[in-house]
Parts: C-alpha cells; structure tokens; sequence
C-alpha cells in the first residue's frame, strides 16, 4: 500500500504543477501533508517535517549566502568579461546563444555545485534570451541538462556517495566512466544544436550592426560592451509548445541586462574578487570547511570589502532579497516532501518494490539494469536515498550474477542528467526562478532531453565495455 500511495503522491505533485493548478511551493507542502493523513501517520507529520527541516537546512543556508555572494560578483563586474566572450561568440545567432549555454554550463559545472552554475549561466545568458524573445526554456533546460552531465565530477556528488556506499575508489569509478561521460556532454552539445536551430526557424534571420528603420518586428539587444544595438527577425506565426511560448513571449518589462556604466562595478578591485571567488571554489573542492560556512564568510568578505558603506550593502542585500526568498521558501518546502517520503517508509517501500521486480534472468546484466533504474530512482529520489539505501542492494544482487561493484557504481551514475531537473534537488529552484520560468513548464519541457542524454550515457558505457 505504501509502495501505492508513494508513487500516487510524486505523480499528483507533478500533474498539478505541470498543468498549473497549483504553485510548487503549496503542492511541496499540501500533497505530502495529505498522504501523509492517508496513510494513517498525520500524527507524526510534524516529526517528519522538522526532520526533513533539519535535513535540508543546511542546503538553504548554502544557497541563501551563495545567491548573495555570486549576486555580488554579478554586480561589480566579476563576470562581465566572460559575458562579453559569449556575446562575441552568440552574436545574434539563436543557434549559437543556445550552444553558447551548453558550454558555459558545462565549463562552469567543474566547480562541482549546481546552483552556482545555473546563477552564472542564467546571469550570463539570459540577457540574449529575453532580448531576442527566445524560449526561456530552452536555456533552463540546456542548462540543467550539461549539469547534469558534469555532475558525476568525483567532488560533484554522486560519485563521492558510490565509493562510500559500496566501499570503492572514487577513481577507479569515474575514470573509466570518461569517455561515456564524454560522449553525454557531446549530446548536449549535439541537443543545443537542434533546440537552436528550432529557435533560429521560430524568430528568423538575426544580424547585428545593422541600423535598421524601427519595424514590428525589430527587436533590441544589449551588446554588452558597447550599448544596444537594433537586430531584425522575421516574427513567428507558427505554433510551438506551449510552455515554450509562455516562456519566450514573457515580458521584457523586468529586464536588467549587464549595464557596463551600472554604479556597482569595482573595476579596481577586480582581482580580489577574482581571487576570492577562486579560493573559495577551491575550498569547496577540498572541503576545508562545510559549504555553507563557506558561503556565509565569503559573502560577508565580499560585501565589506566592494560596499563599504552600510547603504550600499543593505542595497545590494535587498536587490537580491527576492532571489534569496525564492529559493530558500522552495528548500524548506520540498523538506515537507521529502520528510514525509521517507519519515512514512514510502521511499523505501516503493526501491523495494522497483528491485524485487527485476526478472531473475537479468540478473547476470544487473550493471545495465542499474543504470535504467537510476532514471527514475534519482528522479523521486535524493541522491543520498538511492546511493545510500538502493545501490548497496543493487551492487548485492548483481555480486550473486558475478557482476562487480564498480560496472554497478559506474551504471548509477547514468541518470544524472535527469536528477538535475527533480523537484528535490534545491538547485533546480534557483534556475527556473532566476529565468523565471514555471517549474513545471520546464519539467514538461527537459524531461525527455534528460531522458535521451541519460540513455545515451548508458548505451556509451556499454558500447566501450564500461559497463
């Protein structure tokens, strides 16, 4: 009943809040609080939620303080110069702004953390999308799928929670995963191409520098380095995915490009913050300290130093305050959710159900096994519930077919690209409200990009031998 019941809660969540009839935030709280009833447990509801609080707090405190810290290196030009070398390379040309996004998410995601990549992406990218009337989506999707990719970084996460479950080398796990990986990201690359194309077809011909007479269908682009320059595109007429023409007929009235005369820049400091940013990405990487601490020391250093007069650094706090409100509100939310997923034993029932229903003869090809389940178990699962709670029976049950841990540590890291996109993985909040975009127009929109990406990754490691 349980295994019932908790497959029936994610998919009313993810109905509701991709047909829009209700807001993710009180879908996070209200559905599970409802099941939580059904199933006979409303009494502990309370338990569940405190613990699934305690549990993702920390993550809140990551992204508050990150939000503030990357909103600041925004503000003083930290990422201008990198904003103007996509620039130069996009154009005006839908095909390469969308390409340009694959790459600058995937370079970005070798810090390991997804929100940092998808605030510096949306920062950077977004600008172009707006201006051209391109589908919001398309970046968010393009985005979250590259993370998703590069994730599987041995400091990104998942890698780390395979060696420690099944007692491996992070290593010998990741680097014969490699050219796999290798051949995801080119997918992307390879996705970008297709989505901008579709993009190019929809909006037109663009070109830069060209002074044209002010027409219906001209449009203004901030160049970035120079002021605005008119563009020309052919208005589309054709039909589109809904959630893609919602996101790309949004109004400009809210846009703040990368003003180049905007009163925060810090030209002169510019290598501090360069330096800071640096050395706090290292940190990260080496775990000197809790991410969270981290963030919380280099915002505050960051506001000191570039504002410091206290006006300025309350300004700079409340530019930023909605962001931070967002996507802090969401975490706490989804901490409902997954409180009540697992403080009433649904998780587990329904990784029970999913393994005791793999077919006896599959057992000697458990490893591909495992990578196909990884799809939907790191979709409706935290990272931390499957690679502590179900990879460990995996790994068990494929050394009875005498396949070995690492084929079955390397196959789970095959949804990644999927993960990425899941109403639990906090990040996620901070793209889709950064390019304000409806969480469930993008859920509608990537998970079948996730999808092909992740089985793509899958049919590479098989075809090298890896997996």
């Amino acid at each position: 009943m349980l295994t019932i019941l908790g497959f029936a809660m994610i998919a009313t969540f993810l109905v509701l809040i991709m047909m829009k009839k209700m807001s993710p935030i009180a879908a996070l709280v209200l559905i599970p609080a409802l099941f939580c009833v059904a199933v006979g447990q409303g009494a502990k509801l309370g338990d569940y939620v405190i613990e699934g609080v305690g549990t993702l707090a920390p993550t809140a405190a990551m992204l508050m303080f990150a939000i503030v810290y990357f909103g600041v290196m925004i503000d003083v030009g930290l990422f201008d110069p990198v904003v103007r070398g996509i620039l130069r390379f996009c154009k005006a040309d839908p095909m390469r702004i969308v390409i340009g996004t694959a790459v600058l998410a995937a370079i970005v995601s070798l810090d390991g953390d997804g929100s940092t990549t998808f605030m510096i992406t949306v920062s950077a990218m977004y600008p172009l999308y707006k201006r051209l009337k391109m589908s919001l989506v398309v970046m968010t999707g393009v985005a979250a799928t590259a993370n998703g990719v590069m994730n599987t970084l041995p400091w990104g996460g998942p890698t780390a929670r395979a060696a420690t479950a099944l007692k491996l080398d992070a290593a010998d796990i990741f680097v014969p995963m490699i050219p796999a990986l290798a051949v995801g990201l080119l997918a992307v690359i390879l996705l970008a191409c297709v989505l901008g194309r579709r993009e190019r077809k929809r909006l037109g011909t663009l070109t830069l520098d060209e002074v044209l007479v002010r027409e219906p269908e001209t449009v203004l682009v901030g160049a970035g380095g120079g002021g605005d320059r008119l563009v020309k595109g052919t208005a589309s007429t054709g039909s589109e995915d809904a959630a893609e023409d919602h996101a790309a007929d949004d109004s400009d009235e809210g846009f703040k490009g990368l003003d180049p005369d905007r009163p925060t820049l810090r030209p002169r400091l510019y290598w501090f913050n360069a330096g800071l940013t640096v050395a706090l990405l290292a940190s990260m990487i080496l775990e000197l300290m809790p991410i969270p601490v981290l963030f919380l020391l280099g915002a505050a250093l960051a506001l000191t130093v570039n504002f410091p007069h206290m006006p300025d650094q309350r300004a700079r706090i409340a530019a930023h305050a909605d962001n931070v409100l967002n996507v802090s509100g969401m975490v706490f939310a989804a901490a409902v959710f997954t409180g009540v997923l697992t403080g009433t034993g649904m998780v587990d029932h329904m990784a029970d159900w999913l393994v005791g229903a793999i077919p006896e003869a599959m057992g000697p090809h458990m490893a591909v096994v495992t990578g196909v389940l990884s799809l939907p178990l790191t979709y409706f699962m935290s990272n931390d519930g499957f690679y502590f709670g179900v990879l460990p029976v995996l790994a068990e049950a494929g050394a009875a077919h005498g396949v070995s841990s690492l084929e079955i540590a390397r196959a789970s890291l095959v949804g990644q690209p999927l993960h990425m996109s899941s109403p639990l993985v906090p990040a996620v909040y901070v793209l889709v409200g950064m390019a304000k975009v409806e969480f469930g127009d993008h859920t509608k929109f990537t998970v079948k990009w996730a999808v092909l990406t992740s089985l793509v990754v899958l049919g590479a490691g098989i075809l090298f031998g890896i997996i």
